[in-house]
């Protein structure tokens, strides 16, 4: 394994850039703030470069230009499991994340990584409302937003004039850090991912886990209501807290208005790390109140939307598999949830989807659209889902909407929560979250 590097040992080496994605270019901007210019190679490169530096294809000499260098950063979307990658260790090549090398060179004391499958983006941004809340400066980055490294952050949100940074750790970023701060949050675990992780479900929980068991981590604090989690708890790190749904019902935690007890659960993750991290406001439950205060969920995550004749329309667009949505079902409990699933396939299995809902208390009507959409339905059909639910095919999400609203009324819920993600029929999920509303304003107008 490549030994620990941070930014600053990059100083006077032969560098490259593999990937010119988001944190590629971060990476670029990191390197030209130390006076370094590297060799920039992408798969597929911008005709015009990147900030007016050539780029080379990765198949037309790129891959040879980066076997020369002797530090070559990646970006987190190109597996370290590849072919080129593993070629490139093997010749004795330095391959890091711009993340990593960051982790390596921060302060343990003021950083705290949160990961898991799902949960992830919506914890480290209640962690870091309730920081700025509580009057600490604070950046939210990592996975979620800005690469903490960039140069190009406003200072008056990033630099290293900051109290605390709450970072997302993606499962491809957590494979290129090599040391990890004191505190480390686990939201949840289940199968995501598995091309990138090598084809392979326990590589891909091994890689997820693996910044909480690294050099310098102390504290754990985890989903104690996973079984996926507690049986690998000997990847964690020494010192584990588990946070149950018995923690989530702080009262404190009303005042940030979530849905469904996996988010308060996640909430209450939040106030141990920040114990965890010293943070003395965080034993007091006024204090806190005071802090979640204005908080705003992230958008298409149990996002309502809109309400027709008490009709909720809720967008939790990425709710890209089965974990995510069953949650969503359950944060309506007492509630007939029309549930609109399919997209694209990633060859999921649906069959804990249609369990989930053998075990729901109340009504679901469950409408698949494509691209996966028939398959979704035979899978559920073939697995049973128990009396309270029906599965129904449907050709687009317009029709869904329309025969969604149909069957709630009244009172009921319209969830999009699709359990696949949105590339095929959609750009992203951006664009699938504004089609849902715009079929949930045509219902609103005809009954004007």
């Amino acid at each position: 394994m490549t030994e620990p590097l941070s930014w600053d040992d990059l100083d006077g080496r032969r560098v490259g850039i593999y990937g010119l994605g988001r944190e590629g270019e971060a990476s670029l901007r990191a390197c030209q703030a130390r006076g370094i210019e590297p060799l920039l190679v992408d798969d597929n490169p911008p005709p015009g470069g990147v900030e007016g530096r050539k780029v080379l294809a990765t198949a037309e000499g790129g891959a040879e230009a980066l076997a020369v260098c002797e530090i070559v950063i990646k970006s987190p979307g190109i597996s370290r499991y590849s072919p080129l990658i593993t070629d490139l260790v093997e010749q004795g090549v330095a391959v890091v994340g711009g993340l990593g090398l960051w982790v390596q060179g921060a302060d343990p004391d003021k950083v705290v990584l949160i990961t898991g499958t799902k949960g992830k983006s919506t914890t480290a941004s209640i962690a870091g409302h309730l920081l700025k809340g509580l009057g600490y400066r604070t950046l939210v980055g990592g996975n979620i937003g800005v690469p903490p490294f960039d140069p190009a952050l406003d200072p008056a949100v990033g630099g290293a004039e900051q109290d605390f940074w709450v970072i997302e750790v993606s499962s491809y970023q957590a494979t290129d850090i090599l040391t990890a701060p004191h505190v480390v949050g686990v939201t949840s675990l289940n199968p995501d991912h598995l091309p990138w992780h090598a084809g392979d479900l326990e590589t891909y929980y091994r890689d997820k886990l693996s910044i909480a068991g690294r050099p310098g981590a102390r504290w754990t604090v985890a989903n104690g209501d996973s079984a996926e989690i507690r049986e690998r708890q000997n990847l964690l790190g020494p010192q584990i807290e588990w946070i149950t749904a018995q923690d989530a019902g702080q009262s404190w935690i009303d005042e940030l208005g979530l849905l469904g007890v996996h988010n308060r659960r996640n909430a209450a993750i939040c106030r141990r790390m920040l114990q965890k991290l010293g943070v003395p406001a965080a034993e007091d439950e006024a204090a806190l109140a005071r802090a979640a205060t204005g908080f705003a969920g992230l958008e298409s995550r149990l996002q309502q939307v809109g309400m027709i004749d008490q009709v909720s329309f809720v967008d939790d667009g990425l709710s890209t598999n089965v974990l995510p949505t069953l949650a969503a079902i359950e944060a309506f409990e007492g509630r007939r949830v029309a549930l609109i699933v399919g997209g694209q396939d990633r060859g999921i299995d649906y069959a804990p989807l249609a369990q989930g809902l053998r075990e729901h208390a109340t009504e679901v009507l469950v409408l698949t659209i494509p691209d996966n959409g028939p398959r979704i339905a035979a899978e559920l059909n073939r697995a049973g889902c128990g009396p309270n639910a029906t599965v129904k095919e449907t050709s687009d999400l317009d029709e869904a909407v329309e025969e969604g609203y149909a069957w709630a009324r009244p009172n009921g819920v319209v969830l999009l929560s699709p359990a696949a993600p949105s590339f095929g029929r959609f750009r992203d999920y951006r664009q699938r979250g504004e089609a849902f509303v715009e079929a949930m304003n045509r219902i609103s107008r005809r009954g004007q």
